[in-house]
């Protein structure tokens, strides 16, 4: 994952609410769903080894399991595409996160260690290849060196496996981020921002820092060429998104109307004119094929009268593509609009 991109994530899963969001819409396990998420403190994400070797992973949180401060340790680590050693460095991680709290001596009564729930979260288009145990990565050994081959797992959530439908009917804060980096839609995109809006309407901060993340990811997307100002309020966001859609739809339309002349016109060359040209007017829109018209009629037949003007104006698709045809072997005006 591209670092502002890594870091984006880190913004929004450093909200508990996100992360409440990810345990409760995406894990089905009981227990976890029994816990109280309100108790759900971020902890330090980066470790020393002792050797001073600076290791870094990417979010870790703890939340209060039953009646005491036992902690279940939650290790999330965010990938764009498969790393085929990720069971190498998830086990690396988790003993590093034991080292830092024997050291700072927050381990449990009778010198025992919390639980760590390691989470991959994964957004990347294709399947995750990579071996989720450690110990698939290790050849089976026999006899006694089997005893003492490493066993550790980490739990996979990947992004592609949920469809839009699924995103819908689960409804929370992770799903709309999920739904985000694949919207069927640039609709679906701005009610997506008017549901979180809603959602978040007494957290400004989390409303802010959702606005950060999907300006970034739009900009990041190649399909929109645009430009965005800094905005930070998710309202703002959405009207500026809706208008900069408008205009890229418009000039994705214009960008059609051109490519389906020059193409129209290219066949021509090879295949006749008028063949070539009810192509090339049949792939633009109604605007588009008007504005072509008068175009070539001042060509063939020098400026047009005010009245001409305004029949190809109020013109419809048909009505435009039989004028065209009549004009390819018209002889005047009259003729190609005669009754």
């Amino acid at each position: 994952m591209p670092q502002n991109a890594d870091a984006s994530y880190k913004l929004l899963f450093s909200a508990p609410e996100v992360v409440r969001d990810l345990v409760l819409g995406f894990i089905p396990d009981a227990w976890l769903h029994s816990l109280d998420y309100c108790t759900l403190e971020k902890m330090p994400g980066s470790y020393v080894t002792d050797d001073f070797r600076h290791r870094a992973d990417d979010v870790v949180w703890r939340v209060r399991a039953g009646g005491e401060w036992v902690y279940l340790y939650l290790l999330i680590e965010f990938q764009s595409k498969t790393d085929p050693w990720m069971a190498v460095r998830i086990m690396t991680y988790v003993g590093l996160l034991y080292q830092d709290l024997i050291r700072a001596k927050q381990v449990l009564a009778g010198k025992k260690l919390p639980p760590v729930l390691p989470i991959v979260l994964y957004n990347g288009e294709a399947k995750w290849k990579a071996a989720t145990n450690i110990a698939d990565l290790i050849p089976k050994a026999p006899g006694l060196v089997a005893q003492y081959l490493p066993q550790l797992q980490y739990l996979l959530i990947e992004h592609n496996r949920y469809s839009p439908e699924q995103l819908r009917e689960i409804s929370n804060l992770v799903a709309a981020i999920m739904a985000f980096e694949q919207p069927e839609s640039e609709q679906a995109i701005l009610t997506l921002i008017d549901q979180l809006s809603e959602w978040l309407q007494d957290q400004p901060e989390l409303q802010r820092t959702f606005a950060i993340w999907i300006r970034a990811l739009v900009l990041r997307q190649g399909r929109y060429q645009m430009t965005l100002p800094k905005l930070q309020d998710l309202k703002e966001l959405k009207m500026t998104l809706a208008q900069r859609f408008e205009q890229w739809e418009r000039n994705y339309e214009e960008r059609g109307v051109q490519k389906g002349l020059k193409e129209g016109l290219n066949e021509g060359l090879k295949k006749g004119l008028k063949e070539g040209l009810k192509k090339g007017l049949l792939r633009g829109r109604d605007e588009g094929q008007a504005q072509l018209l008068q175009r070539l009629l001042v060509h063939r037949f020098g400026p047009l009268p005010a009245s001409i003007v305004a029949q190809i104006t109020q013109a419809n698709s048909e009505q435009l593509q039989a004028w065209s045809l009549l004009m390819l072997d018209a002889r005047s005006l009259a003729e190609v609009f005669a009754e």
